[in-house]
C-alpha cells in the first residue's frame, strides 16, 4: 500500500470522479470521526447521514425511534442516503444499519466507493459507552447488542470495496491507511474488480 506522503490526492479526486466516499460500519467504528478528517485531507465535502436525517425529520433520531419506530426510521434513511449520494463527490459516513438495505448498498455499489471501517468489540464498547444517544442500546446490555449486530452485519459489511481497521491509534494514522488503499483502488488498478484489505491486521 502506498504511503501516505507520496500520495497525490488530487489523482484520488480525479479518479473518483462524481462518486462518493461511503464509510460504513457500526456504531463506534469512527466513520464520523475519520470522514470528517478524511474529508479534509481529500479537499472535499464531508456529511453524515445521521445528522441529514435529523435535519430532514425536525427530530433527533432517538427521537424518531421513540415516535415512529425502525421502520420508519430505516425507510427514511434509504431516501436520504439515495439524495446525498447525488451530491457527490463527498465523504459520506452512514449509519450502522444503512449498508444492510439492498438497495442503499447497489446505489453505494454505483454511485460511491464503500470503506468499511471494521472494529473488533472491545473498542467499540469503549467508545459507545461514552454516549447515551444510541438508540440501539438502550434496552439490552450493550455488550450483547453489538455481538448481535457484529454476527449479523459484518458478513454484509465485507462487500464493501475496502476495508480498514479501525483500532485504538490515532484518527490520522486511520486516515492514512484509508488514503493509502483509495490510491491502490482507485489510482493504481482503477479497472480492477477485486477488493483491497487491511483485515490481516484484526484480531
Amino acid at each position: 500500500m502506498p504511503l501516505a506522503a507520496d500520495i497525490d490526492v488530487k489523482q484520488i479526486r480525479e479518479a473518483l470522479g462524481a462518486r462518493s466516499i461511503v464509510l460504513v460500519g457500526l456504531m463506534g467504528a469512527g466513520k464520523s470521526s475519520i470522514g470528517r478528517r478524511l474529508g479534509q485531507k481529500l479537499g472535499i465535502a464531508f456529511l453524515d447521514a445521521d445528522v441529514e436525517i435529523e435535519k430532514a425529520a425536525g427530530m433527533t433520531i432517538p427521537e424518531i425511534f421513540e415516535k415512529h419506530g425502525e421502520p420508519y426510521f430505516r425507510s427514511g434513511e434509504v431516501r436520504v442516503v439515495a439524495r446525498l449520494l447525488d451530491g457527490g463527490p463527498q465523504v459520506l459516513a452512514t449509519g450502522g444499519g444503512a449498508y444492510m438495505n439492498g438497495e442503499t448498498r447497489a446505489r453505494i455499489r454505483a454511485q460511491g466507493v464503500s470503506v468499511w471501517l471494521k472494529a473488533d468489540i472491545e473498542v467499540l464498547l469503549k467508545r459507545v459507552r461514552r454516549r447515551a444517544d444510541r438508540p440501539l442500546l438502550k434496552a439490552d446490555d450493550p455488550e450483547q447488542v453489538l455481538r448481535r449486530l457484529m454476527d449479523q452485519r459484518y458478513p454484509v459489511y465485507a462487500e464493501a470495496d475496502l476495508t480498514v481497521v479501525s483500532r485504538e491509534a490515532s484518527h490520522d494514522d486511520i486516515v492514512d491507511e484509508v488514503i493509502g488503499q483509495l490510491a491502490t483502488h482507485l489510482v493504481a488498478a482503477p479497472a480492477g474488480p477485486g477488493r483491497a484489505s487491511t483485515d490481516s491486521a484484526a484480531s
